[in-house]
């Protein structure tokens, strides 16, 4: 007859002791937040236990970050201490039913970055790269695209070409529109892209219209260069109706794109059943879903074909796998948002959680700038096309935190959108 754990043990509040039925608890003892600005804010959570091991957790929630921090500091570190850092999904369902007031980004930000340090903790301890832990590898890497853009085509040809010789086997492509002074996705001259780019919201004004008329010849064009070997992606960034986003998807069908991303805004799920009624054209939505419930008629429905929640704002590892596998029920894939308002200890976790689940399909890569790389040094690494998170135990990522102080955090405001007549409209 095994003896249960007595309810001291159990109560997750005797961590770093010896339970009856012989179970090592690991005792969390600190818990803090780290800000820091190289070249754009992140916000790290380190967390620590009895015998010394820590796991890092990325709370970034780009253009709200003192936000999660506020919520991690003020409220959920106070119920960390103390608890057994390996009772991860006891601890997530805490957090998450706990608070009572559920779901939304800020706290799901937190829980993530709980979360991801916990699984980094546990896979630390187990001496195994966190994917070990997750069941292995489903695959050799993780084929990862690129993003291409430019103010006309042909700065974006040119550009998705320098990605193919680079080794890219997918790329994003976005292109000025002509007639609109600015357009999402395209860099300022000579810069990255980088959306967060102003002390107070920058404005931009929007034509749908003369978005629509400029991106089938962009992909007549990039197919004519490019041939048909190389997987082609684009995102409308929740720009149109259904009934546009339609048109469009009929309009790019010879093109055979690899998914049009964001079509139209997610808030309403069954505005997708018009698109899929019209167009063969693949869909991907979800880089600002929260959590499962956010996707769960797209998925049900089979009105998409890919779901792109990601670590950090959709609850961290754990709750990602959920989203997985009812995903995978449907036959719906991953492809996890992995733009530059990720750390790289996000994209760490992602790479983790994308070599290990059955229906993977594709992860974004925005290459951080070399002050970020220094600050997160890093396991993982980019090799024909496709990204593997590396063998170091736990997710192989950490933070300098001498060099991180460094950087000071500078607010910086996502841009919004106005219609040429001055109407707010989505960015």
């Amino acid at each position: 007859m095994v003896a249960l754990p007595s309810m001291k043990a159990r109560d997750g509040r005797r961590a770093g002791q010896e339970g009856e039925a012989g179970l090592v608890m690991a005792e969390i003892i600190s818990a803090r937040v780290i800000v820091t600005c190289p070249d754009r804010n992140f916000v790290t959570l380190r967390i620590e236990t009895a015998d010394g091991t820590t796991g890092i957790g990325d709370a970034t929630l780009n253009g709200r970050e003192l936000a999660v921090v506020s919520y991690l500091q003020d409220h959920v570190i106070p119920c960390l201490i103390g608890r057994d850092a390996h009772r991860i999904e006891d601890i997530w369902q805490y957090l998450y039913k706990g608070a009572y007031w559920r779901r939304g980004p800020v706290t799901m930000c937190a829980i993530a970055a709980v979360d991801v340090a916990l699984w980094d903790i546990k896979a630390k301890v187990a001496g195994l790269p966190l994917y070990q832990l997750l069941g292995g590898a489903s695959r050799e890497g993780c084929m990862v695209y690129g993003h291409a853009n430019g103010a006309t085509i042909e700065e974006t040809i040119a550009e998705a070409v320098r990605h193919v010789e680079q080794g890219y086997k997918a790329v994003r492509l976005q292109a000025g529109v002509p007639g609109l002074k600015s357009t999402y996705g395209v860099a300022k001259p000579g810069q990255r892209y980088e959306p967060a780019d102003g002390a107070l919201p920058t404005e931009s004004l929007w034509s749908t219209e003369k978005y629509l008329r400029s991106v089938a010849p962009l992909f007549e064009k990039a197919r004519e260069v490019l041939g048909w070997d190389v997987h082609l992606l684009h995102d409308v960034h929740h720009r149109l109706t259904p009934i546009e986003a339609a048109r469009l998807g009929v309009e790019l069908e010879p093109y055979r794109l690899f998914w049009l991303e964001d079509p139209t805004p997610a808030e309403n799920q069954a505005g997708f059943r018009l698109i899929r009624e019209k167009t063969t054209t693949p869909l991907a939505v979800g880089e600002i879903f929260n959590t499962i419930w956010d996707a769960k008629q797209l998925i049900e429905e089979q009105l998409i074909d890919y779901v792109r929640a990601t670590i950090v704002h959709a609850g961290g590892i754990t709750h990602m796998r959920r989203i997985a596998s009812f995903a995978d029920l449907h036959q719906v894939r991953t492809g996890c948002h992995g733009a530059t308002d990720l750390s790289p200890v996000c994209m760490a976790a992602a790479l983790h959680f994308g070599l290990s689940v059955p229906n993977f399909g594709i992860q974004e890569l925005m290459p951080h700038t070399a002050k970020t790389d220094a600050v997160f040094p890093h396991a993982y690494g980019f090799r024909d096309g496709m990204m593997h998170p590396g063998d170091a135990p736990g997710l192989g990522v950490d933070i300098d935190e001498e060099l991180a102080a460094k950087y000071e955090y500078k607010r910086a405001y996502l841009p919004v959108n106005r219609l040429e007549d001055g109407t707010m409209f989505n960015w």
